[in-house]
């Protein structure tokens, strides 16, 4: 079954070197400035800043765990198995919940200007799930604590790379991402910000 979204917000979490969309925005100037041909300052600044966290969504999904049989050493061993597999089977279900944090590494960000536009890449947006144990639903369980502990490492792994795969939520990150970036060098004194996948070439200079 697949993951399930059932709620969203369009905000950050600021976790240790990151900062939300909303921090960001408050940073702008109150009164933009001309802006300088050389961005390395404005660049600087936001790398400063390390992470924007972009979008946090609830996200859940229904498991189930089903531990492989242990090896045994002997007939006798492989019987007791056996007897116990088709006796009471060890198996676990559970809804599993989790937060899943969207984020752009500011790090990664490059820019050219000319004049008052300004050509900005965004990296690749990151992702990041975290499980919220406490309110993990057991519907079914006789596993043991080390299999339970197995039986959420597994659901990790599979919303991991969910989220990861999710071109819409990508999107909808990437896109706050913008916003904020945008308000952000609007507000250092910029007109225009236009968002490349790369930045285009350096023109050739006379006589070089």
């Amino acid at each position: 079954m697949r993951m399930k979204i059932f709620a969203s917000l369009l905000v950050g979490l600021g976790m240790g070197l990151g900062i939300t969309v909303g921090a960001l925005e408050a940073m702008r100037p109150n009164k933009p400035a001309p802006p300088p041909e050389d961005m390395r300052p404005v660049v600087e600044r936001l790398r400063e800043i390390a992470r924007l966290e972009t979008l946090e969504v609830s996200v859940y999904r229904k498991v189930r765990f089903d531990p492989a049989i242990p090896k045994s050493e002997g007939a006798l061993g492989d019987v007791a198995n056996w007897a116990r597999q088709t006796l009471a089977p060890r198996k676990g279900r559970a809804v599993v919940f989790a937060d899943a944090l969207l984020s752009v590494d500011l790090r990664r960000v490059d820019a050219r200007a000319t004049g008052q536009r300004v050509v900005v890449v965004i990296p690749d947006v990151l992702t990041r799930v975290i499980l919220k144990p406490a309110e993990t639903e057991i519907l079914e369980s006789n596993l043991t604590p080390d299999e339970h502990q197995a039986m959420l490492s597994e659901a990790l792994d599979t919303l991991q790379r969910e989220v990861s795969q999710d071109r819409a939520l990508r999107a909808r990150a990437k896109r706050s991402a913008q916003r904020a970036l945008e308000d952000f060098l609007k507000g250092a004194g910029y007109q225009e910000v236009v968002f490349v996948d790369a930045l285009p070439p350096l023109p050739v200079q006379a006589g070089s």
